[in-house]
């Protein structure tokens, strides 16, 4: 039975927003060399390349940036889908801005990815302690949850996820990180990630894999892998 790994980045497979445990990175791209594996990310290439390095970017078979909308082997770009948004869809996101109780704005809320749009209340301009304010206030007055609930009530055509710590994946339905599967030839399809939970950008492609593990960290991907590969020397 043919195996596909599947894992998302942020949050997965490094700390969110932060680059990738050197010693973790190094156990990554040995389970990967005798597996097949890839990465689907909502970030853009440069922030993934920034935030895993080159070394680990090469051991995957594909890597999806832009929660699947942009696909990579190695150096050569596969596909990409163009999406910008509508007019409308852009003033609901700045009114947002506007109606928001979380009151601090650090600038580069509305960040255009391929295919795909990134909206951050605090915005993406925030430094570490700034994140961990907002972290703290989403998690008990769950404003990401308000917001997606209100976009997704006006905006039938188009998905609202709740991504990594701070933001939003927003694309057309149908474009979530779930498209990547048609690409992946694999009897067996086995997904990773921090966000599988309803509303959260990974529990697409979650429900279409033949199992899935829901990380809290890097930490317990790294535990699960180690266990794999025990298990694995247990078969032979």
């Amino acid at each position: 039975m043919s195996t596909a790994y599947i894992f998302d980045v942020d949050g997965t497979l490094t700390p969110s927003r932060a680059a990738i445990d050197p010693q973790f990175a190094d156990q990554f791209i040995e389970f990967a060399e005798t597996r097949d594996v890839y990465l689907v990310t909502g970030s853009d290439r440069p922030k993934t390349l920034e935030q895993v390095g080159e070394a680990v970017l090469s051991s995957a078979k594909m890597v999806f940036n832009c929660c699947g909308n942009e696909a990579w082997c190695g150096d050569k770009l596969i596909y990409s889908n163009e999406w910008h948004g509508t007019i409308e869809l852009l003033e609901a996101l700045e009114h947002e801005l506007e109606i928001c109780s979380f009151r601090l704005r650090t600038g580069n809320h509305i960040e255009m990815r391929q295919g795909q749009i990134n909206f951050s209340v605090v915005g993406r301009g925030a430094n570490l302690e700034q994140r961990r304010a907002y972290v703290e206030y989403d998690t008990t007055r769950f404003e990401r949850r308000s917001v997606v609930k209100r976009l997704s009530e006006r905006f039938h055509d188009i998905e609202f996820t709740i991504a990594g710590e701070t933001g939003i994946d927003i694309y057309p339905k149908g474009r979530d990180k779930s498209q990547v599967l048609q690409h992946i030839n694999a009897s067996r399809t086995v997904f990773f990630g921090d966000m599988i939970t309803p509303g959260g950008n990974d529990w697409g492609i979650a429900q279409h894999c033949t199992e899935h593990h829901a990380v809290n960290s890097w930490r317990e991907t790294r535990d699960i892998l180690q266990r794999i590969v025990e298990d694995d020397k247990t078969r032979l």
